[in-house]
């Protein structure tokens, strides 16, 4: 909720920016363990990681930009060096960087999926603790128990109790890393770690967008993100079928 924590001269430290950098090194470290235990290289999974947070970041402004298209049409500056961020442009550009560096070093690719989507989550639930402080991805005003009102300083207008829409969304976070965590090394189907991801993240982003009263791109009566949701957990509904129809086995 206050986002400037410390300043020392011309230097402000965030909140926001705390939490994305708690939440990258958490997948780092999380990737690297999830990797030994699973006899891969950890060594090689931070290059690898290292390539998929900077494509993520850099399609996560590409998708902003074309939601945001008319304000970036008339000025891109504005757009581009804004704070603005679409979180399935990241998460789409990371799944294809993955697939890209799997593919050039000869790696199974839904291997290391399975390995990475327990460290998103986790990743995710620390960033959107960051919103929280930032003021973004606020909820719809509503006067309830729960709801929070945010400073002058923050992206949330003032002075209006709102959903803390964002804690909601890092707590589903941090509940689908637990049981994805879970299912990955305890689990009857390990392999099913990346379909139980696409499909579960994408119900809980498609019913939080009811609860958002920030601006967002729309197609339709649907926001943009829940559009893109359909898609993620029709993605994830098939692979799910297609281990299921390679193995036989239903559960």
């Amino acid at each position: 909720m206050y986002n400037d924590w410390l300043k020392i001269g011309p230097v402000t430290i965030h909140g926001y920016g705390v939490m994305i950098a708690i939440g990258v090194l958490a997948a780092f470290w999380l990737s690297e363990r999830n990797a030994k235990k699973l006899g891969l290289d950890s060594d090689k999974i931070d290059n690898m990681i290292f390539f998929i947070l900077i494509f993520g970041y850099a399609c996560a402004k590409l998708l902003y930009c074309i939601v945001e298209y008319k304000q970036f049409l008339k000025d891109p500056l504005s757009v581009l060096g804004s704070g603005g961020w679409v979180v399935y442009g990241g998460i789409l550009g990371g799944i294809l960087a993955a697939w890209l560096y799997c593919r050039k070093n000869n790696w199974d690719f839904v291997t290391y999926a399975n390995l990475l989507f327990p460290s998103l989550a986790l990743g995710q639930g620390f960033g959107r603790i960051g919103c929280f402080f930032a003021g973004c991805c606020y909820g719809k005003a509503a006067l309830t128990p729960f709801s929070v009102t945010f400073p002058t300083t923050s992206l949330c207008p003032v002075g209006t109790p709102v959903i803390p829409t964002q804690l909601i969304m890092s707590a589903g976070d941090f509940l689908l890393f637990a049981f994805l965590q879970h299912n990955l090394f305890k689990g009857k189907h390990p392999e099913d770690t990346a379909a139980y991801y696409a499909m579960f993240y994408s119900i809980g982003r498609f019913l939080i967008e009811f609860l958002r009263g920030d601006e967002r791109g729309a197609v339709g009566p649907l926001s943009t993100s829940q559009f893109i949701s359909i898609f993620i957990f029709l993605f994830g509904a098939w692979l799910l079928y297609r281990r299921q129809q390679k193995t036989g086995i239903v559960e």
